[in-house]
């Protein structure tokens, strides 16, 4: 019988509960009772809630690296394609939760930033390392010939993210996906539009 690894557990469970309410909404008594673990094991685990809360900020960017490596390093799909299908994908998850998640490291930004240093320094270090991983599909893009050698890569990932975001934030708040749906059509209609 395989060992119960709790504290991955605990932040598994921390990771559904606080995209589904936000942080400072889930109580860590809440977290315990669904994972079935009394309150004395958690603080064995971690030494607060925010240390828990940067747990759950980690393993969620560690899934969603895996999950950019999949799409925009895909090696038998052109770059621009690569970007497009991510995107793609992205708009069919939040189709298929109803709009009602979006990004936990998002959510998250927009629920701490302002409040806790050490999860805003956290975010933005995640955010970057997304940008950089746009960034290297773009340049790749740029060397095939599909997108302009003007464009500054890591000036256009800044701007492809920020969109992506912020139409996620909009696809939350409408409760519909069509903010998506416009920023795909848009960008790859002007900003991302093929040279070939």
């Amino acid at each position: 019988m395989a060992k119960r690894d709790t504290r991955s557990e605990i932040v598994k469970i921390g990771t559904d509960l606080i995209s589904r309410n936000g942080y400072n909404a889930t109580g860590i008594d809440a977290v315990l009772r669904e994972a079935g673990i009394p309150k004395g094991s958690f603080y064995h685990y971690f030494k607060s809630k925010e240390e828990f809360g940067l747990a759950v900020i980690d393993h969620f960017a560690e899934r969603y690296d895996q999950r950019l490596e999949t799409f925009l390093a895909d090696e038998e799909v052109t770059p621009l394609n690569r970007i497009r299908n991510y995107l793609e994908s992205g708009l069919v998850r939040l189709e298929q939760n109803l709009c009602t998640r979006g990004c936990l490291v998002g959510n998250l930004g927009q629920e701490l930033a302002d409040s806790n240093e050490r999860f805003r320094s956290r975010l933005d270090q995640i955010f970057t390392s997304w940008k950089e991983r746009f960034a290297a599909c773009l340049v790749e893009a740029q060397a095939a010939g599909e997108l302009s050698g003007e464009v500054d890569p890591q000036v256009l990932a800044c701007f492809i993210l920020s969109g992506w975001e912020g139409a996620i934030l909009r696809a939350k708040v409408m409760k519909s996906p069509q903010p998506i749906r416009d920023f795909i059509q848009i960008l790859f209609a002007t900003v991302l539009r093929s040279q070939q």
